[in-house]
């Protein structure tokens, strides 16, 4: 016998992924979701790109450790100077850090916007996309209880009997009309004084 044959059977193959042990239709809507997302990555522009970077590691505390040694550094330096005899070029008030101070804000709150103005749309889009989905899952669920109903009234075995919330159920719903009762009642709560 060669050694080959004494490893273990888990020792010669990889062990199956999680993604390999799933049922075929989850794999293709995780499939769907992937190419959703790389299709909007590839309608980015290159400063885009950059800015997402840069908004991606301004979001981080590493940022905030930078600025604020720096800060920190740059008050040490510019309060002890007169007494190692340095130059001091920033002296207290500290006007040129408040205006770096205040540059910077302006520049990562500008980034940050941006940045969530892109994914705001992101998000826009997978909204109306779920929108659609449900309406669809919604539209064939209506359809499914309809043909449930028919199979049950043609089948001699079931005794029929008239289901009032299965008889409600096989109407489809009217998006619109939901879409108006929510604001109606929406604009009810808002016109109510609070107590």
């Amino acid at each position: 016998m060669s050694e080959v044959d004494h490893e273990p059977s888990s020792a010669r193959e990889p062990a199956p992924s999680s993604a390999d042990s799933l049922p075929e239709h989850i794999s293709q809507n995780i499939d769907s979701i992937i190419d959703f997302r790389r299709r909007e990555e590839f309608k980015l522009s290159d400063a885009q790109r950059r800015l997402e970077r840069l908004a991606r590691w301004l979001g981080r505390p590493l940022y905030l450790l930078h600025a604020i040694s720096l800060a920190a550094l740059w008050l040490l330096y510019n309060a002890l100077a007169p007494r190692l005899q340095l130059h001091q070029f920033d002296p207290p008030p500290f006007f040129w850090l408040q205006g770096l101070v205040s540059l910077a804000a302006f520049l990562t709150t500008t980034v940050v916007l941006i940045s969530q103005n892109r994914q705001a749309q992101f998000e826009a889009h997978r909204l109306n996309f779920e929108l659609q989905l449900n309406l669809l899952t919604e539209q064939k669920t209506t359809k499914l209880i309809h043909l449930l109903e028919e199979l049950r009234h043609d089948l001699p075995m079931v005794h029929d009997r008239h289901d009032a919330v299965a008889a409600v159920m096989q109407t489809p719903t009217d998006p619109r009309q939901v879409l108006e009762a929510l604001e109606e009642q929406s604009s009810d709560q808002a016109a109510k004084p609070h107590a």
